[in-house]
Protein backbone atom coordinates (compact mmCIF):
# COMPACT_ATOMS: atom_id res chain seq x y z
CA UNK A 1 0.00 0.00 0.00
CA UNK A 2 1.53 3.09 -0.80
CA UNK A 3 1.42 6.29 1.52
CA UNK A 4 -0.90 8.25 -0.78
CA UNK A 5 -3.31 4.78 -0.51
CA UNK A 6 -2.63 5.29 3.17
CA UNK A 7 -3.65 8.59 3.53
CA UNK A 8 -6.90 8.16 1.48
CA UNK A 9 -7.94 4.73 2.85
CA UNK A 10 -11.85 4.32 2.69
CA UNK A 11 -14.04 4.99 5.80
CA UNK A 12 -14.97 1.70 7.51
CA UNK A 13 -18.13 1.35 10.05
CA UNK A 14 -17.28 3.50 12.94
CA UNK A 15 -19.81 1.93 15.28
CA UNK A 16 -17.36 -1.46 15.36
CA UNK A 17 -14.23 -0.90 17.87
CA UNK A 18 -11.40 -1.34 16.05
CA UNK A 19 -9.60 -4.67 16.51
CA UNK A 20 -6.33 -4.69 17.34
CA UNK A 21 -3.50 -7.38 17.72
CA UNK A 22 -0.37 -7.15 19.75
CA UNK A 23 3.06 -8.33 18.90
CA UNK A 24 5.31 -9.94 21.74
CA UNK A 25 8.21 -12.24 22.81
CA UNK A 26 7.60 -15.50 23.61
CA UNK A 27 8.15 -16.89 27.12
CA UNK A 28 9.18 -13.43 28.20
CA UNK A 29 7.66 -11.72 31.38
CA UNK A 30 6.01 -8.27 30.02
CA UNK A 31 6.75 -5.06 31.35
CA UNK A 32 4.65 -2.73 32.73
CA UNK A 33 4.53 -0.68 30.32
CA UNK A 34 3.84 -3.39 27.83
CA UNK A 35 0.85 -4.53 30.49
CA UNK A 36 -0.48 -0.73 30.69
CA UNK A 37 -0.96 -0.64 27.20
CA UNK A 38 -2.76 -4.03 26.81
CA UNK A 39 -4.93 -3.07 30.30
CA UNK A 40 -5.89 0.16 28.07
CA UNK A 41 -6.87 -1.58 24.58
CA UNK A 42 -9.17 -3.90 26.68
CA UNK A 43 -10.76 -1.05 29.09
CA UNK A 44 -11.60 1.16 26.02
CA UNK A 45 -14.88 0.89 24.38
CA UNK A 46 -13.34 1.65 20.66
CA UNK A 47 -11.27 -0.38 21.08
CA UNK A 48 -11.20 -4.57 21.17
CA UNK A 49 -8.29 -7.18 21.79
CA UNK A 50 -8.42 -9.41 19.12
CA UNK A 51 -5.48 -11.52 19.29
CA UNK A 52 -2.29 -11.52 21.17
CA UNK A 53 1.03 -13.25 18.87
CA UNK A 54 4.24 -14.23 20.38
CA UNK A 55 7.58 -14.56 18.25
CA UNK A 56 10.52 -16.95 19.92
CA UNK A 57 12.99 -14.93 17.86
CA UNK A 58 11.76 -11.36 18.28
CA UNK A 59 15.29 -9.83 18.58
CA UNK A 60 16.78 -11.68 15.84
CA UNK A 61 20.25 -12.66 16.43
CA UNK A 62 21.12 -9.11 17.83
CA UNK A 63 23.05 -9.25 21.11
CA UNK A 64 25.14 -7.08 23.36
CA UNK A 65 28.12 -7.88 25.23
CA UNK A 66 27.67 -9.79 28.54
CA UNK A 67 29.39 -6.43 30.17
CA UNK A 68 26.96 -4.03 28.68
CA UNK A 69 23.93 -6.26 29.83
CA UNK A 70 24.93 -6.19 33.23
CA UNK A 71 25.51 -2.78 33.29
CA UNK A 72 22.23 -2.40 32.02
CA UNK A 73 20.78 -4.77 34.90
CA UNK A 74 22.21 -2.84 37.22
CA UNK A 75 21.26 0.55 36.68
CA UNK A 76 17.89 -0.09 35.73
CA UNK A 77 17.69 -1.48 39.38
CA UNK A 78 19.52 1.81 40.95
CA UNK A 79 17.71 4.43 39.03
CA UNK A 80 14.62 3.12 37.18
CA UNK A 81 13.18 0.58 39.57
CA UNK A 82 9.57 0.52 39.81
CA UNK A 83 6.71 -0.74 41.65
CA UNK A 84 4.86 -3.60 39.78
CA UNK A 85 1.71 -2.53 37.39
CA UNK A 86 -1.34 -4.78 38.14
CA UNK A 87 -3.82 -5.06 35.57
CA UNK A 88 -7.29 -4.05 36.04
CA UNK A 89 -8.18 -5.76 32.81
CA UNK A 90 -6.31 -7.64 31.03
CA UNK A 91 -5.55 -11.35 32.30
CA UNK A 92 -2.98 -13.88 30.05
CA UNK A 93 -5.43 -16.86 31.35
CA UNK A 94 -8.61 -15.12 29.54
CA UNK A 95 -7.35 -12.77 26.81
CA UNK A 96 -4.79 -14.78 25.21
CA UNK A 97 -7.66 -15.22 22.80
CA UNK A 98 -5.59 -16.30 19.54
CA UNK A 99 -1.90 -16.65 20.49
CA UNK A 100 -0.17 -17.74 17.05
CA UNK A 101 3.76 -18.42 17.39
CA UNK A 102 5.44 -16.75 14.37
CA UNK A 103 7.48 -20.17 14.00
CA UNK A 104 4.43 -22.15 13.94
CA UNK A 105 4.28 -24.00 10.60
CA UNK A 106 0.23 -24.52 11.46
CA UNK A 107 -0.72 -20.95 11.12
CA UNK A 108 2.24 -18.97 9.87
CA UNK A 109 4.97 -19.20 7.42
CA UNK A 110 8.33 -19.55 8.49
CA UNK A 111 9.57 -16.87 10.79
CA UNK A 112 6.21 -14.66 10.35
CA UNK A 113 2.53 -14.62 10.71
CA UNK A 114 0.59 -15.88 7.54
CA UNK A 115 -1.50 -12.43 5.83
CA UNK A 116 -4.91 -15.48 6.34
CA UNK A 117 -4.39 -15.54 9.64
CA UNK A 118 -4.89 -11.79 10.04
CA UNK A 119 -7.54 -11.94 7.68
CA UNK A 120 -9.52 -14.94 9.18
CA UNK A 121 -9.10 -12.34 12.37
CA UNK A 122 -10.46 -9.52 10.52
CA UNK A 123 -7.36 -7.43 12.32
CA UNK A 124 -7.37 -3.51 11.61
CA UNK A 125 -4.22 -3.25 12.73
CA UNK A 126 -1.06 -4.97 14.85
CA UNK A 127 0.93 -2.94 17.15
CA UNK A 128 4.25 -4.34 17.58
CA UNK A 129 6.71 -4.01 20.92
CA UNK A 130 9.53 -6.60 19.45
CA UNK A 131 12.27 -5.69 16.84
CA UNK A 132 11.07 -8.32 14.92
CA UNK A 133 8.89 -7.26 11.85
CA UNK A 134 5.80 -9.20 10.32
CA UNK A 135 6.16 -10.23 7.28
CA UNK A 136 5.21 -7.73 4.08
CA UNK A 137 2.38 -9.82 2.60
CA UNK A 138 1.21 -10.32 6.40
CA UNK A 139 1.07 -6.51 6.99
CA UNK A 140 -0.57 -5.83 3.54
CA UNK A 141 -3.19 -7.67 5.16
CA UNK A 142 -3.96 -4.73 7.45
CA UNK A 143 -5.91 -2.11 6.75
CA UNK A 144 -3.99 -0.06 8.77
CA UNK A 145 -0.77 -2.18 8.93
CA UNK A 146 1.59 -2.88 11.41
CA UNK A 147 2.66 -0.19 14.75
CA UNK A 148 5.30 0.21 16.60
CA UNK A 149 7.99 2.66 18.64
CA UNK A 150 11.05 3.39 17.85
CA UNK A 151 12.11 2.15 21.17
CA UNK A 152 10.85 -1.52 20.52
CA UNK A 153 13.06 -1.40 18.12
CA UNK A 154 16.52 -0.50 20.33
CA UNK A 155 16.15 -3.60 22.19
CA UNK A 156 17.67 -7.18 22.21
CA UNK A 157 17.31 -10.51 24.66
CA UNK A 158 19.92 -8.80 26.90
CA UNK A 159 18.90 -5.14 27.14
CA UNK A 160 16.88 -2.19 25.46
CA UNK A 161 19.41 0.45 25.04
CA UNK A 162 16.87 3.44 24.22
CA UNK A 163 18.23 6.75 25.89
CA UNK A 164 21.83 5.92 25.66
CA UNK A 165 22.76 7.61 22.37
CA UNK A 166 20.96 10.76 23.70
CA UNK A 167 22.34 10.90 27.02
CA UNK A 168 26.18 10.16 25.45
CA UNK A 169 25.60 12.84 22.81
CA UNK A 170 24.21 15.23 25.58
CA UNK A 171 21.20 15.46 23.61
CA UNK A 172 18.56 18.11 24.67
CA UNK A 173 15.82 15.76 24.13
CA UNK A 174 14.90 12.44 23.27
CA UNK A 175 12.20 11.61 20.94
CA UNK A 176 9.37 9.19 20.88
CA UNK A 177 8.32 8.01 17.47
CA UNK A 178 5.14 6.05 16.43
CA UNK A 179 5.51 4.53 13.19
CA UNK A 180 3.59 2.46 10.53
CA UNK A 181 4.76 -0.36 8.16
CA UNK A 182 2.39 -0.50 5.25
CA UNK A 183 2.16 -3.33 2.55
CA UNK A 184 4.71 -4.59 0.84
CA UNK A 185 6.90 -1.03 1.10
CA UNK A 186 9.94 -0.82 3.95
CA UNK A 187 8.94 2.54 4.51
CA UNK A 188 8.39 3.70 8.08
CA UNK A 189 5.57 6.14 8.24
CA UNK A 190 5.47 8.73 11.27
CA UNK A 191 2.14 8.61 13.12
CA UNK A 192 3.42 10.71 15.72
CA UNK A 193 6.20 12.08 17.54
CA UNK A 194 7.17 13.71 20.97
CA UNK A 195 10.64 14.93 22.74
CA UNK A 196 11.04 14.56 26.13
CA UNK A 197 13.24 15.53 28.69
CA UNK A 198 16.63 14.24 29.50
CA UNK A 199 16.89 12.14 32.46
CA UNK A 200 20.53 11.79 34.37
CA UNK A 201 20.61 8.18 32.86
CA UNK A 202 19.68 6.17 29.99
CA UNK A 203 17.57 3.29 31.98
CA UNK A 204 15.58 6.06 33.85
CA UNK A 205 14.92 7.74 30.78
CA UNK A 206 14.03 4.73 28.95
CA UNK A 207 11.47 3.85 31.74
CA UNK A 208 9.74 7.23 31.64
CA UNK A 209 9.60 7.65 28.05
CA UNK A 210 8.10 3.94 27.70
CA UNK A 211 5.24 4.86 30.23
CA UNK A 212 4.75 8.24 28.50
CA UNK A 213 4.21 6.23 24.59
CA UNK A 214 1.03 4.24 26.65
CA UNK A 215 -0.81 7.79 26.46
CA UNK A 216 0.47 8.39 22.68
CA UNK A 217 -0.69 5.04 21.79
CA UNK A 218 -3.87 5.64 23.02
CA UNK A 219 -4.10 8.66 21.81
CA UNK A 220 -3.43 7.95 18.26
CA UNK A 221 -5.71 4.92 18.40
CA UNK A 222 -8.72 6.57 19.71
CA UNK A 223 -8.13 9.10 16.81
CA UNK A 224 -7.90 6.10 14.24
CA UNK A 225 -11.10 4.88 15.98
CA UNK A 226 -12.72 8.21 15.36
CA UNK A 227 -11.83 8.87 11.68
CA UNK A 228 -10.89 5.56 10.13
CA UNK A 229 -8.43 6.52 8.70
CA UNK A 230 -4.94 8.03 9.62
CA UNK A 231 -2.39 10.41 7.48
CA UNK A 232 1.25 9.91 8.32
CA UNK A 233 3.19 12.93 8.14
CA UNK A 234 6.11 12.10 7.06
CA UNK A 235 8.67 9.10 6.54
CA UNK A 236 11.12 7.75 9.50
CA UNK A 237 14.90 6.93 9.35
CA UNK A 238 14.66 2.82 9.23
CA UNK A 239 18.25 2.91 10.41
CA UNK A 240 17.82 4.08 14.64
CA UNK A 241 20.50 3.71 17.47
CA UNK A 242 23.08 0.89 17.88
CA UNK A 243 23.55 -0.49 21.10
CA UNK A 244 26.34 1.23 22.63
CA UNK A 245 29.56 -0.03 22.02
CA UNK A 246 32.04 -1.08 24.69
CA UNK A 247 34.41 1.96 23.98
CA UNK A 248 31.49 3.91 24.74
CA UNK A 249 30.97 2.13 28.22
CA UNK A 250 33.19 4.08 30.31
CA UNK A 251 32.37 7.73 28.73
CA UNK A 252 28.49 7.26 29.20
CA UNK A 253 29.25 6.06 33.11
CA UNK A 254 30.96 9.36 33.40
CA UNK A 255 28.55 11.39 32.59
CA UNK A 256 25.78 9.76 34.71
CA UNK A 257 28.26 9.57 37.65
CA UNK A 258 28.57 13.54 37.11
CA UNK A 259 24.82 13.97 36.78
CA UNK A 260 24.06 11.84 39.96
CA UNK A 261 26.54 13.71 42.15
CA UNK A 262 25.20 16.82 40.91
CA UNK A 263 21.71 15.63 41.94
CA UNK A 264 23.07 14.80 45.03
CA UNK A 265 24.47 18.02 46.09
CA UNK A 266 21.71 20.14 45.01
CA UNK A 267 19.60 17.96 47.50
CA UNK A 268 22.14 18.58 50.16
CA UNK A 269 22.49 22.04 49.88
CA UNK A 270 18.23 22.58 49.70
CA UNK A 271 17.84 20.24 52.76
CA UNK A 272 20.35 22.46 54.68
CA UNK A 273 18.50 25.53 53.45
CA UNK A 274 22.32 26.43 51.90
CA UNK A 275 20.91 27.17 48.52
CA UNK A 276 20.66 30.44 46.91
CA UNK A 277 17.34 32.05 45.41
CA UNK A 278 16.34 29.55 42.36
CA UNK A 279 13.56 31.90 40.63
CA UNK A 280 13.85 36.13 40.07
CA UNK A 281 11.39 38.04 37.87
CA UNK A 282 11.86 40.42 35.20
CA UNK A 283 9.28 42.68 33.72
CA UNK A 284 10.04 45.50 30.96
CA UNK A 285 7.04 47.17 28.79
CA UNK A 286 5.95 45.20 25.87
CA UNK A 287 3.35 42.52 24.93
CA UNK A 288 3.08 38.72 24.16
CA UNK A 289 3.87 40.07 20.40
CA UNK A 290 6.56 42.12 20.53
CA UNK A 291 8.26 41.85 24.17
CA UNK A 292 12.12 41.82 24.08
CA UNK A 293 13.50 39.91 27.74
CA UNK A 294 16.72 41.15 27.09
CA UNK A 295 15.42 44.85 28.09
CA UNK A 296 13.86 43.91 30.86
CA UNK A 297 14.74 45.37 34.22
CA UNK A 298 14.64 42.79 37.28
CA UNK A 299 12.58 42.57 40.25
CA UNK A 300 15.25 40.67 42.55
CA UNK A 301 14.83 38.04 45.64
CA UNK A 302 14.45 39.98 48.85
CA UNK A 303 16.77 38.53 51.65
CA UNK A 304 15.47 34.71 51.33
CA UNK A 305 12.34 35.17 49.65
CA UNK A 306 11.72 33.93 46.32
CA UNK A 307 9.19 34.99 43.75
CA UNK A 308 7.68 32.99 40.71
CA UNK A 309 4.97 32.00 38.35
CA UNK A 310 4.05 35.77 38.45
CA UNK A 311 0.24 37.19 36.67
CA UNK A 312 -0.46 40.64 36.42
CA UNK A 313 -3.78 41.97 37.32
CA UNK A 314 -5.16 45.58 36.72
CA UNK A 315 -7.46 46.81 39.50
CA UNK A 316 -8.82 50.57 39.80
CA UNK A 317 -5.90 52.30 37.48
CA UNK A 318 -3.31 49.64 39.82
CA UNK A 319 -1.35 47.06 38.30
CA UNK A 320 -0.90 44.23 40.59
CA UNK A 321 1.21 41.12 40.78
CA UNK A 322 0.29 37.45 42.24
CA UNK A 323 2.81 35.40 42.40
CA UNK A 324 4.42 31.66 44.55
CA UNK A 325 6.42 32.79 47.12
CA UNK A 326 8.49 31.10 49.48
CA UNK A 327 11.39 31.18 51.53
CA UNK A 328 14.30 29.08 51.68
CA UNK A 329 13.31 27.92 55.39
CA UNK A 330 9.62 27.20 54.07
CA UNK A 331 8.82 23.64 53.33
CA UNK A 332 5.56 25.13 51.26
CA UNK A 333 4.48 27.97 49.45
CA UNK A 334 1.65 30.44 49.36
CA UNK A 335 0.35 33.50 47.30
CA UNK A 336 1.25 36.75 48.34
CA UNK A 337 0.18 40.49 46.12
CA UNK A 338 2.45 43.05 45.28
CA UNK A 339 1.99 46.49 43.93
CA UNK A 340 3.54 48.22 41.04
CA UNK A 341 5.21 51.83 41.33
CA UNK A 342 7.56 52.58 38.20
CA UNK A 343 9.46 49.12 38.23
CA UNK A 344 9.28 48.91 41.53
CA UNK A 345 7.29 46.66 43.60
CA UNK A 346 5.64 47.44 47.11
CA UNK A 347 4.52 44.62 48.52
CA UNK A 348 0.66 44.18 49.53
CA UNK A 349 0.64 40.96 51.71
CA UNK A 350 -0.94 37.49 51.40
CA UNK A 351 -3.52 36.71 48.77
CA UNK A 352 -3.65 32.92 50.07
CA UNK A 353 -2.10 30.55 52.14
CA UNK A 354 -3.20 26.93 53.05
CA UNK A 355 -1.84 23.59 54.27
CA UNK A 356 -0.46 22.80 51.02
CA UNK A 357 1.55 23.93 48.48
CA UNK A 358 0.73 26.76 46.17
CA UNK A 359 1.72 28.13 43.39
CA UNK A 360 1.22 29.23 39.70
CA UNK A 361 -1.80 31.79 40.63
CA UNK A 362 -4.02 32.67 37.38
CA UNK A 363 -6.50 35.21 38.06
CA UNK A 364 -9.01 36.60 36.22
CA UNK A 365 -12.21 38.67 35.44
CA UNK A 366 -15.43 36.98 34.85
CA UNK A 367 -18.07 40.08 34.90
CA UNK A 368 -17.53 41.94 37.81
CA UNK A 369 -16.20 38.88 39.35
CA UNK A 370 -12.22 38.06 40.08
CA UNK A 371 -11.45 34.78 40.54
CA UNK A 372 -8.03 32.73 41.23
CA UNK A 373 -7.19 29.23 39.89
CA UNK A 374 -3.53 28.73 41.92
CA UNK A 375 -1.72 25.34 41.50
CA UNK A 376 -3.06 22.97 44.18
CA UNK A 377 -1.68 19.80 42.90
CA UNK A 378 -0.77 18.70 46.55
CA UNK A 379 -3.84 18.92 47.29
CA UNK A 380 -5.14 16.67 44.87
CA UNK A 381 -7.60 18.81 42.69
CA UNK A 382 -8.33 22.07 41.13
CA UNK A 383 -9.75 24.99 43.42
CA UNK A 384 -11.65 28.13 41.93
CA UNK A 385 -11.24 31.21 44.40
CA UNK A 386 -13.45 33.93 44.22
CA UNK A 387 -12.18 37.48 45.83
CA UNK A 388 -14.30 39.04 48.50
CA UNK A 389 -11.98 41.91 48.89
CA UNK A 390 -9.24 42.61 46.67
CA UNK A 391 -6.60 41.52 46.62
CA UNK A 392 -6.14 39.47 50.21
CA UNK A 393 -9.89 38.18 50.48
CA UNK A 394 -11.02 35.05 49.00
CA UNK A 395 -13.40 32.47 49.78
CA UNK A 396 -13.17 28.70 47.69
CA UNK A 397 -16.12 29.05 44.98
CA UNK A 398 -15.69 25.86 42.73
CA UNK A 399 -13.19 22.77 43.28
CA UNK A 400 -12.57 19.77 40.29
CA UNK A 401 -10.44 16.71 39.48
CA UNK A 402 -11.01 15.53 43.15
CA UNK A 403 -7.95 12.96 43.34
CA UNK A 404 -6.06 13.73 40.30
CA UNK A 405 -3.43 16.06 40.33
CA UNK A 406 -3.91 19.33 37.66
CA UNK A 407 -1.14 21.86 37.28
CA UNK A 408 -0.56 25.23 35.26
CA UNK A 409 -4.55 25.32 35.16
CA UNK A 410 -5.84 28.27 32.95
CA UNK A 411 -9.40 29.09 31.56
CA UNK A 412 -10.08 31.63 28.36
CA UNK A 413 -13.59 31.88 26.44
CA UNK A 414 -13.48 31.77 23.06
CA UNK A 415 -15.48 31.00 19.95
CA UNK A 416 -18.60 31.24 22.72
CA UNK A 417 -17.33 28.24 24.91
CA UNK A 418 -15.12 28.22 28.60
CA UNK A 419 -12.00 26.00 27.85
CA UNK A 420 -9.74 25.05 30.49
CA UNK A 421 -6.31 24.08 29.53
CA UNK A 422 -4.38 22.10 32.32
CA UNK A 423 -1.58 19.59 33.08
CA UNK A 424 -2.59 16.02 34.34
CA UNK A 425 -0.09 12.92 34.43
CA UNK A 426 -1.32 9.34 33.35
CA UNK A 427 1.12 7.65 34.94
CA UNK A 428 2.38 4.38 36.95
CA UNK A 429 6.08 4.79 38.33
CA UNK A 430 6.54 8.46 36.84
CA UNK A 431 4.09 11.73 38.05
CA UNK A 432 5.45 14.06 35.56
CA UNK A 433 3.21 17.47 34.68
CA UNK A 434 5.28 18.45 31.89
CA UNK A 435 4.78 16.40 29.31
CA UNK A 436 0.72 16.56 28.95
CA UNK A 437 -1.91 19.10 28.58
CA UNK A 438 -5.33 18.10 28.46
CA UNK A 439 -8.29 20.31 27.64
CA UNK A 440 -11.82 20.61 28.43
CA UNK A 441 -14.98 22.39 27.64
CA UNK A 442 -16.30 23.71 30.62
CA UNK A 443 -19.26 25.95 31.80
CA UNK A 444 -17.21 28.65 33.43
CA UNK A 445 -15.65 29.24 36.80
CA UNK A 446 -18.31 27.04 38.19
CA UNK A 447 -17.10 24.21 36.66
CA UNK A 448 -20.15 21.92 37.25
CA UNK A 449 -19.84 20.75 33.67
CA UNK A 450 -16.90 19.18 32.67
CA UNK A 451 -16.33 17.59 29.00
CA UNK A 452 -12.56 16.03 28.25
CA UNK A 453 -12.19 17.08 24.70
CA UNK A 454 -11.52 13.98 22.41
CA UNK A 455 -8.35 14.43 21.37
CA UNK A 456 -6.81 14.31 25.07
CA UNK A 457 -3.99 15.01 25.58
CA UNK A 458 -3.88 17.52 23.00
CA UNK A 459 -0.11 17.96 23.31
CA UNK A 460 2.24 15.49 24.69
CA UNK A 461 6.17 16.25 25.23
CA UNK A 462 8.18 18.07 27.05
CA UNK A 463 9.38 20.75 24.94
CA UNK A 464 5.57 22.48 24.61
CA UNK A 465 3.35 20.78 26.72
CA UNK A 466 2.93 22.39 30.08
CA UNK A 467 1.54 25.81 30.35
CA UNK A 468 3.33 28.89 31.32
CA UNK A 469 0.96 31.41 31.98
CA UNK A 470 -2.16 32.58 30.85
CA UNK A 471 -4.44 32.25 27.02
CA UNK A 472 -3.79 35.94 25.45
CA UNK A 473 -6.46 37.13 21.90
CA UNK A 474 -3.44 39.04 20.53
CA UNK A 475 -4.08 40.81 16.96
CA UNK A 476 -6.56 37.89 15.88
CA UNK A 477 -4.16 35.09 17.43
CA UNK A 478 -4.64 32.76 19.97
CA UNK A 479 -1.23 32.97 21.76
CA UNK A 480 -0.46 30.08 24.80
CA UNK A 481 2.90 30.71 26.35
CA UNK A 482 3.96 26.98 27.22
CA UNK A 483 7.11 25.77 28.91
CA UNK A 484 10.29 24.11 26.85
CA UNK A 485 11.71 21.78 29.55
CA UNK A 486 14.77 20.68 27.52
CA UNK A 487 18.61 19.65 28.57
CA UNK A 488 17.76 18.30 32.08
CA UNK A 489 16.51 21.42 33.13
CA UNK A 490 13.25 22.09 34.59
CA UNK A 491 11.92 25.76 32.91
CA UNK A 492 14.79 25.64 31.02
CA UNK A 493 12.81 27.59 28.40
CA UNK A 494 9.83 29.64 27.45
CA UNK A 495 7.77 28.74 24.62
CA UNK A 496 5.07 31.49 22.61
CA UNK A 497 2.48 28.81 20.86
CA UNK A 498 0.00 30.03 18.06
CA UNK A 499 -2.96 27.71 18.92
CA UNK A 500 -4.20 27.35 15.11
CA UNK A 501 -7.27 25.34 15.72
CA UNK A 502 -9.67 24.92 18.77
CA UNK A 503 -13.24 23.08 18.63
CA UNK A 504 -15.05 20.22 20.35
CA UNK A 505 -13.17 17.87 17.59
CA UNK A 506 -9.88 19.30 17.27
CA UNK A 507 -7.33 21.22 18.41
CA UNK A 508 -3.94 22.34 16.41
CA UNK A 509 -0.90 24.60 18.15
CA UNK A 510 2.65 25.56 16.60
CA UNK A 511 5.39 27.06 18.03
CA UNK A 512 6.54 31.00 16.94
CA UNK A 513 8.98 32.03 19.38
CA UNK A 514 11.05 30.55 22.04
CA UNK A 515 13.06 32.52 24.67
CA UNK A 516 16.09 30.71 26.43
CA UNK A 517 18.02 32.03 29.12
CA UNK A 518 20.47 33.71 27.34
CA UNK A 519 18.76 37.26 27.41
CA UNK A 520 20.43 38.06 30.66
CA UNK A 521 24.07 36.53 32.02
CA UNK A 522 23.95 34.59 34.84
CA UNK A 523 20.46 32.96 34.07
CA UNK A 524 19.95 28.98 33.22
CA UNK A 525 16.23 28.93 32.61
CA UNK A 526 12.51 30.80 32.44
CA UNK A 527 9.51 29.59 32.60
CA UNK A 528 6.42 31.79 32.72
CA UNK A 529 5.18 34.71 31.56
CA UNK A 530 2.09 37.51 31.32
CA UNK A 531 1.37 40.53 30.67
CA UNK A 532 -1.22 43.53 31.01
CA UNK A 533 -2.28 46.97 29.74
CA UNK A 534 1.73 47.40 28.06
CA UNK A 535 3.63 45.90 31.26
CA UNK A 536 4.91 42.50 31.31
CA UNK A 537 6.45 40.10 33.40
CA UNK A 538 8.56 36.68 33.47
CA UNK A 539 10.56 34.54 35.85
CA UNK A 540 14.01 33.06 35.44
CA UNK A 541 15.77 30.35 37.10
CA UNK A 542 19.04 31.73 38.71
CA UNK A 543 20.39 27.73 39.35
CA UNK A 544 21.48 25.16 36.87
Amino acid sequence: MSLNEVKGAAAMNKTKPLRVGVLIARARALENWELMILDRIIAAPWLELAAVFTHSHAFGEGKVSKLLSWGARLEASALARQPAYCPKHFDSRHHFIDIYDADSHKTCTADNITAASLRRLKLDLVIRMIPKSMADDAIAALPFGEWAFNLSDQRSADMAWFGYAEVLARASTADLVLYAKCGSEADRLEIARAAFNIKPSAARLSAFVRERSVTLLLRELARLADNRRFTPSAFVDPVGAHAPSLGNLLRYGSIVAGSISRKAFRSVTTKLRASPAIWTLYTGRGHIGDFDPSSAVEIPPAGNSIKADPFLFQHQGQCYLFYEAYSRSDRKAHIAVGRFDGNALIQVGVALERPYHLSYPFIFRDGDEIFMIPETHHARRLEVWRCCEFPLKWELHATAFEGQSPADSVLIRHGGKWWLFTNLSDFHAYEDHCSELYLFEVDGPALKDIKPHKRNPVVIGSTDARGAGRIFEHEGRLLRPSQNNTHGIYGYGLNIMEIEKLTVDDYRERRIRTITPSFKAGLHGCHHFDATDGRYILDARLTN
